[in-house]
């Protein structure tokens, strides 16, 4: 086990177990720092095992200007997280825990162990390493007489560290630890907190009840779905409520700020992406002959039976002939009626505002204070975007911390 640089002799506590956390700890306990994770929860990073479970999808291998934009009105404050921990740093990262990488045919990144728990279990073991300590069931509740109150099993405890870094997460799925519980205390202290509102999330349509009942828990794909000048091919998935899925999540922002803003929004999906509306015209043209409707879609539009179903669903009555029925199956126009709320959305937008923070991500109100992930006003499609924002923040608070207690040696002395 490697113990802090005497020279150093400094503390820091980093609330908040998940990536952007444990990435803090890991630099700033390399750096020579005396680090504290807390964690409220039982064990830490439960979020990140969660969305490892399909398939850990660590980053995206498409350029970096691409990349960066996907970050929508925060991309020049991401940029620059990005240029200290970029894509490449992340996947040498992952390798040099032991564990390999590669790239699928959609350009994102996963590991080959294809889960999140052999990751884990190496990162913590480097940590362990590096003399981290982790205390699980350590919920903080609050500052009181210049120190840190953390609720523990054992009762409370004031710790008094050198500097903390929050890494408490947003508020989507807080059933796995983030509630957003630590709003109100950070507008205490003067800290500018923008709501919470769900990301990537589903969106309600007002489906038959047929075609709920037999569709439901069916993929959509491929489609090209478009929305306000934007279209994202991808898969989308029919729920009981609606539509959700990685294409839907990639246009969640705009559908979102539509639909609260004007009760609704019109999606359009294009069930054969591939086609043109010429080419599908000229199929449906050769006539169905003896087959009912829903095997002549099938043979001639290449149409799935929820394709055939979602066709039928949105007006009803299909349009005769071969070009209008070409252009319906291209531009299927559904109605977004509501979002789902944020228990339901894999991540949220909201947090402490990214003009609350410098460019260390420190907290202007409260010096020595650092936040990094998603408590952070940003927010991104799935696809490795989420990730690797959270882990390079947590890497620039760190490289923060280490340069305000520098700065406060200098001071002091």
């Amino acid at each position: 086990m490697r113990s802090p640089d005497p020279a150093v002799a400094k503390t820091v506590h980093v609330i908040g177990a998940g990536p952007a956390g444990l990435m803090a700890a890991e630099r700033l306990a390399q750096a020579g720092v005396a680090v504290v994770v807390h964690e409220a929860m039982p064990s830490v990073a439960r979020k990140f095992l969660m969305a490892g479970r399909g398939g850990l999808n660590l980053t995206h291998s498409e350029p970096l200007e691409a990349f960066t934009g996907r970050y929508g009105e925060a991309a020049g404050a991401i940029a620059a997280w990005l240029e200290r921990f970029s894509p490449t740093h992340l996947t040498g990262w992952a390798e040099g825990l032991g564990q390999p990488v590669f790239t699928g045919s959609s350009g994102r990144v996963f590991p080959r162990a294809m889960k999140a728990s052999p990751l884990l279990r190496a990162w913590l073991g480097r940590l362990a390493d590096l003399g981290v300590e982790v205390r699980t069931r350590s919920r903080w509740i609050g500052r009181r007489d210049g120190g840190w109150v953390f609720g523990t099993p054992d009762g409370e405890r004031i710790e008094r560290p050198d500097a903390v870094v929050l890494a408490l997460g947003g508020a989507s799925w807080p059933r796995l630890g983030s509630d957003g519980a630590w709003r109100e205390r950070l507008e205490a202290d003067g800290v500018e907190v923008a709501p919470f509102r769900p990301s990537n999330v589903g969106f309600d349509v007002a489906w038959s009840q047929v075609f709920a009942d037999r569709f439901a828990g069916q993929p959509l794909k491929p489609v090209a779905l478009s929305f306000s000048g934007t279209t994202v091919r991808g898969e989308a998935m029919v729920t009981h409520y609606g539509l959700e899925g990685g294409a839907v999540y990639a246009l969640s922002a705009a559908l979102r700020e539509a639909v609260e803003r004007d009760g609704s929004a019109t999606l359009t999906v294009d069930l054969r992406p591939d086609l043109t509306v010429d080419a599908l015209a000229g199929r449906l043209a050769r006539g169905r002959g003896k087959d009912s409707v829903s095997n002549w879609l099938r043979k001639a539009a290449g149409l799935s039976p929820v394709g055939v179903g979602l066709l039928r669903e949105i007006p009803g009555v299909l349009p005769e002939g071969a070009d209008k029925l070409a252009r319906r199956i291209k531009a299927v126009r559904l109605t977004l009626t509501g979002v789902q709320g944020l228990e339901r959305a894999i991540s949220s937008a909201g947090g402490v505002r990214l003009d609350a923070v410098d460019g260390r991500l420190m907290l202007k109100a409260v010096p020595g204070v650092f936040a990094a992930g998603e408590m952070l006003d940003w927010e991104a499609p799935t696809g490795g975007y989420l990730l690797q924002a959270s882990m390079a923040s947590g890497v620039v608070a760190a490289e923060g911390v280490l340069d305000w207690l520098a700065q406060d040696d200098r001071t002091a002395s």
